[in-house]
Parts: structure tokens; C-alpha cells; sequence
């Protein structure tokens, strides 16, 4: 009987982790930027309202794609956790509850949309009421979004672990380690910017990049070399060494 390869399931994890990284972006990216932009309008609560009552499954959708993501983030918590339990195991696991953490939050965090919701169909069917029901709208959409940032703070500090990890681990290159330390130093400033600054709207178009171009830079590259590259466990002297996957 020929032994199982040990390494052949560090390679599928890795993929898979990839896989599972891309499914984020994907989800996330719809949700967050195409979707909800393009309804939801600061400014003008009565118009949001119209919007989301007018394409109502298409903000369902966002919120589909939200569930999808945070169910993509527990899974890659996990697999990230097996990825770098050779570094350190107990580093792996905090950087793991860390992101499960996040993805805690941002699940209760989707009940503002759906209170959202639900107040401007009620302005709708209470025409005299129009305006509170809207305006009240309006509080959880933006309840919803000082939500997100909060799950953003856990994530941030995810971002420094994982990039800890980088840096100890061979596997990936110290550059890879280096965006994802800046994603997560762009989370964490933001996140509390967000929540200190009571006029922080003033400030937003300063904040965003901080945190986007990193972040998109730094994720999709970890994400990609995953998916492209992968990594094993080297079948040669110490079991915990973790080499490329050919």
C-alpha cells in the first residue's frame, strides 16, 4: 500500500484559503462599493429611501453578498489557521479569533440594513410619516457603517498578526508581509478615526486611502500568491519546514 503524501493537504488548504480569499473580494466588493453606493445617498434620506424601496432585491443582494463574505472570512480564519500553526501555533490561533471576531460583528452588524429596510417600507405605507420613517432609516444605515469600521478594528489587528507571520514564515515574500502590515495599520487608524472624530465626514476622502490602496494591494496579493503559488510541508529534514508548492 502506497503512504498518503503529508504535503498534499497543506497544498489544498493553501488554495483553498486562496479561494476563499477571492470569494471575499468578490462578495465584499459588491456589497460594499458597487451596491449600496449606488442607492444609498448621505445627503438625502428621502431619496435613499426611494432607492432601496424602488431595487429592493437589489439591496437584499448586498446584504446575500455580506452573509457570503463573512461565511468565506470564518473559513479562512480557520485554513490560515492550519497555514501557520508551524510558525506558532498559539500566534495562529489569537490572529484566528481575532478574525473571527470581526466576522462576528459585521454579522450582527447587517441587522441595521434590515431595520433600514423595514423603516422606509413603513414610510411608504405611512405617507403622513414619510420624513421620521426615512430620517430614522438614515441612523441605521449609518449605524451600519460605524459598525462596520468597529469589525475593521478587529480585522486590523488580524492584519498585524498575519503579517508577523509573514515575516517569521519563509513561504512568503517580506514585501507580502509588509502591505499586509500597512492594511491593517490603515484599518486600525481609520476604524478609530471614524469613531473618535465627530466630524469625520470632513475628513473621510483623507482616511479612505489610507486604508483602501493597502489594503486592496496587499490583500489580493496574498490572496493571488496563494492561489498561484500554494505552499507544502517540505518532505525532506523537519516536518515543520514550509517550502513553495511546485
Amino acid at each position: 500500500m502506497t503512504a498518503q503524501n503529508p504535503t498534499l493537504p497543506t497544498a489544498k488548504l493553501a488554495r483553498f484559503a486562496g479561494l476563499a480569499y477571492l470569494v471575499i473580494f468578490l462578495a465584499g466588493f459588491y456589497a460594499e462599493f458597487y451596491v449600496r453606493p449606488s442607492l444609498i445617498n448621505q445627503e438625502n434620506p428621502f431619496q435613499t429611501a426611494q432607492a432601496i424601496r424602488a431595487s429592493e432585491t437589489l439591496f437584499r443582494s448586498s446584504i446575500a453578498g455580506d452573509i457570503i463574505m463573512i461565511l468565506a472570512d470564518i473559513i479562512l480564519a480557520l485554513l490560515f489557521y492550519q497555514l501557520f500553526k508551524p510558525v506558532s501555533r498559539s500566534l495562529s490561533l489569537v490572529a484566528a479569533v481575532f478574525r473571527l471576531a470581526q466576522a462576528s460583528t459585521l454579522a450582527v452588524n447587517l441587522l441595521n440594513l434590515f431595520i433600514a429596510m423595514q423603516l422606509f417600507q413603513t414610510a411608504d405605507t405611512l405617507a403622513s410619516s414619510n420624513g421620521n420613517f426615512n430620517d430614522l432609516g438614515m441612523i441605521f444605515l449609518n449605524a451600519h457603517s460605524i459598525g462596520y469600521s468597529l469589525g475593521l478594528v478587529f480585522f486590523g489587528i488580524n492584519c498585524l498578526l498575519m503579517a508577523y507571520l509573514i515575516f517569521k514564515a519563509s513561504y512568503f515574500p517580506t514585501i507580502l508581509g509588509a502591505l499586509v502590515m500597512l492594511a491593517g495599520l490603515g484599518y486600525l487608524i481609520t476604524s478609530f478615526a471614524q469613531v473618535i472624530l465627530p466630524n469625520y465626514a470632513n475628513y473621510q476622502g483623507i482616511f479612505e486611502p489610507i486604508v483602501l490602496l493597502p489594503a486592496v494591494v496587499g490583500e489580493l496579493a496574498m490572496c493571488l500568491w496563494l492561489l498561484i503559488k500554494g505552499i507544502r510541508l517540505s518532505t525532506a529534514g523537519n516536518a515543520s519546514e514550509i517550502t513553495l508548492a511546485q
